[in-house]
């Protein structure tokens, strides 16, 4: 099974981070409880993962409906359609 979003993503250069150091939405509400932290790959908005108590990166998506994120964490390339619900 394939996945168009996932595709196009794969095609285009990782923007840049607009917070490398950490959640965009945590940093700006002064929180620093993150547990990992995603990478959207149309805006470069780093958000918070599901298991952070904000959840940041899963409400980016709600929010502005660009679909497919990868983990900046260290080391890690994977990516989410969130659409799909595919890991790629």
């Amino acid at each position: 099974m394939s996945c168009s979003h996932l595709d196009r993503a794969a095609e285009r250069p990782d923007p840049q981070p607009e917070t490398p150091a950490g959640c965009t939405d945590c940093l700006a509400e002064g929180r620093h409880d993150w547990v990992h932290l995603r990478l959207c790959l149309t805006c470069g908005h780093v958000g918070c993962c599901d298991s952070s108590p904000a959840t940041h990166a899963t409400r980016h998506y709600q929010g502005t409906e660009h679909p497919v994120m990868r983990s900046a964490e260290p080391g890690e390339s994977w990516r989410w359609c969130f659409p799909d619900a595919m890991v790629g």
